[in-house]
């Protein structure tokens, strides 16, 4: 009878080992399948995207929250759920950002959003929609671009980019007489606003 050989007894634990290492990884392989499951079944809810307060400190979590619709030319157009204050450029990042054919000089990065608005990104060499920045035939305060504000009556380029920028300081217009506030305008200007804007 021969002696047994070391070397057989050598390779058994190892393959004990590697049986336990592969299983081990199957373990893992099937946890991870089953959180990118659980995330792309996800994909159809609001994506709720804390916007950041702009003055260096973190939003608090009692924070209200503002529902804006992205449309046209984002990577992932629909509904988002961010924190009030946020801005054009909170909204796209949470989209997915611009698409190659976004028109992105059509977009006032800068500009804070409001509840309820719809945002359109446009492809380089369409128009935008005529419609933009308008609630029912009025023009919305919180929401119209310079272009917009220059349609309402007695308001040229100078004081369309008064509006907007005292909006960009203050934050959002709590109602139409807040238009006492921005510079070139007084109650003369502003009776005659009143029947073409909103807020």
């Amino acid at each position: 009878m021969s002696p047994p050989d070391p070397l057989a007894a050598s390779r058994s634990p190892r393959l004990r080992i590697g049986v336990g290492a592969a299983v081990v990884l199957l373990i893992a392989g099937l946890g991870v399948a089953v959180l990118v499951t659980a995330f792309t079944a996800s994909g159809n809810r609001p994506t709720v995207v804390p916007a950041p307060t702009h003055s260096g400190g973190v939003a608090a979590s009692g924070d209200a929250m503002i529902f804006v619709h992205v449309l046209g030319e984002v990577s992932r157009p629909g509904l988002y759920e961010l924190r009030d204050g946020a801005r054009v450029i909170d909204v796209i990042a949470a989209a997915g950002g611009f698409t190659d054919a976004a028109d992105r000089s059509q977009q006032n990065l800068a500009r804070l959003v409001g509840d309820g608005e719809q945002l359109v990104v446009v492809a380089v060499g369409a128009l935008p929609p005529p419609t933009a920045g308008n609630a029912g035939g009025l023009v919305n305060l919180n929401t119209a671009d310079v272009a917009t504000l220059e349609t309402l009556p007695r308001i040229g380029p100078a004081l369309a980019e008064r509006i907007v920028a005292w909006r960009e300081a203050n934050g959002r217009f709590s109602s139409v007489e807040d238009l006492l506030a921005v510079s070139g305008i007084g109650e003369r200007i502003l009776d005659g606003l009143r029947d073409s804007v909103t807020v």
